[in-house]
C-alpha cells in the first residue's frame, strides 16, 4: 500500500512524457540567400503586422539556413513582411504555419520588393 502513490506518480509521468516531448515551437527557417533583420506577420489579407520576430533570436538577424522561434503566433495562414540587412524589403503571402513545425521562405518566394 505505501508503494501506491509512487506508482501511480510513476504513472502519470509516463503518460505525459510524450505530450511534453511533442511541444515543439513553431520555427521560421530562412531559405533566402540573405540575412534577415526583420521578419512580421500579419493574418492573411490583412495588414496587422505584429513585432519583429527577429528580435527572438540572440543577435537580433536570421541568417541564411538559420531557424528562429516565432512567438505569439498561432497555427493558420500569415502574410510575411521580411526586410534583409542589405536593405530590401519583401512581401510573402499566404504561408501556412501549422503547430509544432517548422515553416520556410526561399529566395523564389520574395515578391514584391523594395529598396
Amino acid at each position: 500500500m505505501r508503494f501506491l502513490p509512487v506508482v501511480i506518480c510513476s504513472s502519470i509521468l509516463a503518460l505525459s512524457l510524450p505530450a511534453i516531448a511533442g511541444e515543439k515551437p513553431i520555427r521560421f527557417w530562412n531559405l533566402t540567400e540573405e540575412t534577415i533583420a526583420e521578419l512580421y506577420m500579419a493574418p492573411a489579407g490583412t495588414t496587422n503586422f505584429g513585432s519583429n520576430q527577429c528580435l527572438n533570436d540572440k543577435d537580433g538577424t536570421v541568417e541564411t539556413d538559420e531557424m528562429l522561434t516565432v512567438k505569439d503566433i498561432q497555427p493558420g495562414k500569415y502574410d510575411l513582411k521580411i526586410k534583409d540587412v542589405s536593405g530590401r524589403t519583401c512581401l510573402v503571402k499566404a504561408v501556412t504555419v501549422k503547430a509544432h513545425e517548422n515553416f520556410s521562405v526561399g529566395e523564389k518566394q520574395l515578391k514584391d520588393c523594395t529598396k
